[in-house]
């Protein structure tokens, strides 16, 4: 009796830390598809909102056609997590690959997310059943729910600090695969007396090809990426790395080096500084002081470069959420040769944080702020561009300061560049004015520069050394043609992020 009661304890811990893995990879496996669908797609709120509602419908799917397993429990309970390693280990390699054929991402989404929430919706209520055998009703189902929500509840903490900076998307899919098949591999050693012989045959065999095949996608990952990346970017990629924040991609053709986030071009060496000049010096010779200046974004030293040929420049505050792109700007010798070594230039302080906290917790004034931010194309990025983040910034400019930001393109996505100067007037900038020049690598590109005193065009006056600017570009920049005006634009704030479906909708009309 001893003996067959220790076993029973140790069937049922087996079962316990099945349901905990259980619960651990459902939540990995929705912040992956939600992670790369907000990367390729933007709207990070729209792709997770997808993802969390098809899983759920899928899970409750799964649970109904669970009633009609009524016999071989366990058989089917490893069945289905072998199935769920190979979709689930795949997920992120399928949705890579339906990405190069963009018009299909959707429905492969939404297959692949229906797929795994149906094999998850069946692996709890036959857990459940399966443990009826050793618990009474209340504590079966305390015991399962309670370890599955702690398994979720782990997930939530290990993918944004552990698998997705050192594993990366792409292998975090494929270990979350390997887990749901360490699931079926210990549950198939400890019950297979209670498997048919034959259908024993089979789950081994469908375990020890699926267990090599995901060995080998694990080893070839790099390759695969690699592959991948050389097909989705036009030109050879040089260097490529996923930081907890977003993916990095460098890439080179003859001289023509281009900086990608999120699969998103920032820069090209060829015409960057037409982008930098207008964004640098424009509001550095409206500003009556120039001592302190603030970037908030600019982790490629490139406007800190251009800051650095003023002589009353003193100090220079650089705020980029992600260490690994301003390491990437201080160490890597294309960004060396780019940008001046700017970054390790003695008036250059660097801190890596996130710019809204950075504004609302500095005390120091700044006479010149430059936002130099990705684009508005995710409900993150968004909020750096609302009212209240201008107010929080309005705050931090000296007296006759001048802040500067990047607004996207007036021409392909003219809400939002609109809607920009509409936040900044909304946040008690007495002036915004729009100026726009022509990047090839971009097309036609926006800033807004604001201060409470008034910005007179005509009176530039430009004697830094420059590539492109000069008083005639700077002030042929102020007119905007007719055809991009809009009237009837709301401004953006934190509760209603009005610049991210004006920028979506601008950028998906010319997608």
């Amino acid at each position: 009796m001893e003996n067959k009661s220790v076993l029973s304890t140790k069937e049922a811990v087996v079962l316990l830390l099945s349901v905990f893995i259980v619960g651990f990879c459902t939540i990995i496996y929705e912040l992956l598809i939600g992670s790369v669908s907000s990367y390729f797609l933007g709207d990070s709120i729209k792709q997770f909102s997808l993802v969390i509602g098809l899983t759920m419908t899928a899970m409750g799917i799964g649970t109904l056609i669970s009633r009609i397993i009524n016999k071989d429990l366990i058989y089917y309970f490893i069945f289905i997590e072998i199935i769920l390693a190979i979709t689930g280990g795949l997920c992120v390699p399928i949705l890579y690959y339906a990405y190069t054929f963009e018009a299909i991402y959707y429905p492969v989404m939404i297959l692949l997310i229906l797929a795994i929430g149906c094999l998850i919706g069946l692996e709890i209520p036959l857990l459940t059943r399966i443990m009826e055998k050793y618990y009474d009703l209340k504590d079966n189902i305390s015991n399962v729910l309670s370890l599955d929500y702690l398994g979720a509840f782990i997930a939530t903490i290990v993918f944004p600090f552990v698998l997705l900076p050192f594993l990366g998307i792409f292998e975090s899919s494929v270990f979350a695969g390997f887990l749901n098949l360490v699931v079926a591999i210990i549950n198939f050693f400890w019950f297979k007396d209670k498997i048919f012989r034959k259908k024993a045959a089979k789950l081994v065999f469908f375990m020890v090809l699926i267990f090599l095949f995901l060995v080998g996608l694990f080893i070839c990952s790099d390759g695969i990426v690699k592959n991948w990346e050389n097909n989705i970017f036009e030109d050879r990629v040089i260097f490529s790395k996923q930081t907890p924040y977003q993916k990095l991609v460098m890439t080179k053709n003859k001289e023509d080096i281009r900086l990608f986030i999120d699969g998103n071009v920032q820069f090209s060496s060829i015409d960057e500084y037409r982008y930098h000049e207008l964004l640098v010096h424009v509001p550095m010779f409206l500003a009556q002081h120039k001592e302190n200046i603030l970037i908030l974004g600019g982790g490629d030293g490139l406007a800190a470069r251009e800051l650095l040929k003023y002589n009353d420049v003193k100090n220079i505050t650089v705020v980029d959420l992600d260490k690994e792109m301003t390491d990437l700007a201080k160490t890597n010798k294309y960004f060396l040769k780019l940008n001046n070594d700017s970054f390790n230039n003695e008036k250059v302080k660097i801190f890596n944080e996130d710019a809204f906290k950075f504004l609302e917790n500095t005390q120091n004034l700044y006479d010149v702020i430059i936002v130099d931010l990705p684009d508005p194309n995710n409900s993150s990025l968004a909020r750096l561009y609302s009212r209240e983040f201008y107010k929080i910034l309005k705050k931090k400019l000296a007296v006759n300061g001048v802040m500067v930001t990047q607004s996207t393109s007036p021409f392909f996505s003219p809400e939002a560049f609109w809607c920009i100067q509409k936040s900044l007037l909304a946040a008690g900038f007495k002036n915004a004015v729009p100026y726009h020049i022509y990047v090839p690598s971009f097309g036609d590109w926006g800033f807004m520069i604001a201060s409470d005193n008034t910005i007179r065009a005509d009176k530039i006056d430009i004697k830094i050394p420059a590539k492109f600017i000069d008083n005639e570009v700077a002030k042929n920049a102020f007119k905007l043609e007719k055809d991009v005006q809009r009237t009837n634009i709301e401004p953006s704030t934190l509760d209603r992020p009005k610049i991210l479906d004006y920028y979506l909708n601008g950028w998906r009309y010319w997608n």
